[in-house]
């Protein structure tokens, strides 16, 4: 076999402009037992990847150099918590260069706040309470590869997601400290990184979240990631962290915040930045910016972390399954697996999440009945009875909140 007719370096839309050609095993070079449960539009997993190397990672997949934004094949997020090592890279402009913590400042300012203040890193840990919690970040566009027609933007796969855990200081106190006004609506953050044009007048990213998720105890401003510095790349030395919501709002190289007595208009704030349609669209659709709405709560999503896509199994031995399941500002309630194309499906063992916003661990085994190629589909459900949809979900012109099943590829000899 060829490795231009390998499933695991074939890519989902070469596949699908062939299959009308070729039928499903002849293309894979094996037998496919539950090939006939494969839902029609689907095609085997492809496990492709471009590997460079980034100062203080391991592994990531460099989706784009300017600006650098970096995805983690889903196998190296195996661990419980994710090392610095293998947290993704999403960013918009050039990261800080010569940064020295020790002179760093954050200013608190803002139309609704009561007392704009200036803090140096030093000054947020003698005045503030320390925490330490475990807070998954997702970007919006995590799964953008898999819509058709494509939408623009970093083409996604699974990987634009993390687990770690982060240090600093609740964003509640900080905020409490400085006065915030009746009227306060949305806090937003403006960042020490470089617009790609290199012209300093100009903002890369400036989001944020309503006043009432900057409030909750789990938002952070946190200048520690598992223990030690937070790599470069995912905001040193200060950044912000409302997990469960788009890994967008939570801004990096954290140089100000703003407590706005209307819903923040930073760059990158209005659609179609980080919004979705107000009602379905068929794919292709041009959708006016008056119909859009921001992106809130992340959708319930799960992934398949061991075993990597692609492997070879000895069909007398069982084989053990797990990964991680999140649902944004809600909890998962229980997480299924499918041989068979989804035709049924097995419970998984679910762990209660470290702390609220951190993702859930789950781990399950399977049975392969006979020889051939398999896919194992992951799909959770979250408390408000919620469930991943097998395919692709709505297309949205910039292919955000892709939550469809996980799916590994799996030859049984």
């Amino acid at each position: 076999m060829t490795n231009q007719d390998n499933p695991y370096t074939l890519s989902r839309r070469q596949f699908l402009g062939r299959s009308g050609q070729v039928s499903l095993a002849a293309a894979l070079g094996m037998a496919v037992p539950f090939g006939h449960l494969l839902p029609r539009g689907l095609a085997p997993v492809a496990y492709a990847a471009n590997q460079a190397a980034i100062d203080g990672k391991e592994g990531l997949i460099i989706l784009g150099d300017r600006p650098l934004n970096a995805e983690t094949p889903a196998h190296l997020l195996d661990d419980a918590v994710t090392p610095n090592r293998y947290m993704f890279i999403r960013n918009n402009g050039v990261p800080p260069v010569n940064v020295d913590p020790a002179t760093w400042r954050l200013e608190i300012s803002g139309e609704s706040c009561e007392r704009p203040t200036s803090f140096s890193i030093a000054d947020l840990k003698q005045r503030f309470e320390t925490i330490t919690l475990q807070l998954q970040l997702e970007c919006g566009g995590n799964g953008r590869g898999e819509f058709s027609p494509a939408a623009s933007g970093n083409q996604w796969s699974v990987g634009a997601v993390g687990c770690p855990r982060f240090t600093g200081v609740r964003l509640r106190d900080v905020l409490q400290y400085c006065g915030i006004n009746g009227d306060a609506v949305y806090v937003g953050y403006y960042g020490a990184d470089t617009h790609l044009s290199g012209d300093a007048s100009l903002d890369t990213i400036s989001r944020g979240v309503p006043i009432a998720k900057a409030l909750e105890p789990e938002s952070l401003i946190a200048w520690a990631m598992n223990g030690e510095d937070i790599p470069l790349h995912n905001g040193y030395p200060l950044r912000l962290v409302c997990a469960g919501w788009p890994g967008s709002v939570s801004g990096k190289w954290l140089r100000r915040l703003v407590v706005r007595n209307q819903v923040h208009d930073g760059e990158k704030m209005l659609a179609p930045s980080y919004t979705m349609p107000a009602y379905p669209v068929a794919p292709g659709t041009r959708v006016p910016d008056s119909d859009m709405r921001i992106i809130e709560s992340m959708p319930v999503k799960s992934l398949v972390s061991f075993p990597a896509s692609g492997i070879t199994h000895n069909l007398r031995e069982r084989l053990d399954i797990r990964g991680h399941a999140w649902a944004g500002d809600n909890q998962i309630s229980a997480v299924f697996l499918s041989i068979d194309f989804g035709a049924t499906w097995l419970p998984t063992a679910l762990q209660p999440a470290a702390n609220r916003l951190a993702w859930q661990n789950w781990q399950s085994w399977v049975q392969f009945p006979e020889k051939g190629y398999y896919e194992i589909w992951a799909r959770a459900m979250d408390d408000r009875g919620r469930s991943q949809p097998m395919v692709v979900p709505g297309w949205n012109p910039r292919g955000y909140l892709n939550n469809a099943c996980h799916r590994v590829a799996v030859q049984v000899v």
